[in-house]
């Protein structure tokens, strides 16, 4: 299935771009999420004509992001949870616990934009964590797990 993409995607092309997808991401993800339309000959006209609107919102979207990282550059986020003797949590520190404690210090944070490749923490420690702001902005934090007194 050939579609025009609608924003820049992560290892598939650039606003703009005629990539040819499998049919179900095209169906089911990409037209869904507004992030690409099926490249028939009216889609290519109207993309043409919205084409420096969209480019125009994109590179304000990037501009954001960037802003964003700059105030989340050398951030480092401490969470309190529970933890036995030898430092392991009961239970575990996500994604949702990140975007909450970062988004308590003032920039607004979402799940989506944290990255935990190994999973969810389940140590006391600190942690170095990626968040993916936009296709061209990621931006490290450190995350500080201590064990909760009392």
């Amino acid at each position: 299935m050939e579609v025009i993409l609608l924003e820049k995607i992560h290892r598939l092309g650039a606003l703009g771009d005629r990539v040819n997808v499998r049919p179900g991401y095209g169906r089911n993800y990409l037209i869904p999420q507004k992030k690409a339309v099926a490249a028939t000959t009216d889609n290519i006209a109207r993309f043409e004509a919205e084409r420096a609107e969209l480019e125009r919102t994109q590179s304000d979207a990037l501009a954001a992001a960037q802003a964003r990282a700059e105030a989340l550059t050398d951030l480092e986020v401490v969470i309190t949870a529970k933890a036995g003797s030898e430092g392991r949590l009961f239970g575990s520190v996500g994604t949702v616990d990140i975007a909450e404690a970062v988004s308590e210090t003032g920039v607004n944070l979402e799940k989506r934009e944290v990255r935990l490749p190994e999973g969810a923490l389940r140590e006391v420690g600190t942690f170095p964590v990626e968040l993916h702001l936009h296709a061209d902005v990621d931006v490290e934090i450190r995350v500080t797990i201590e064990s909760e007194v009392g």
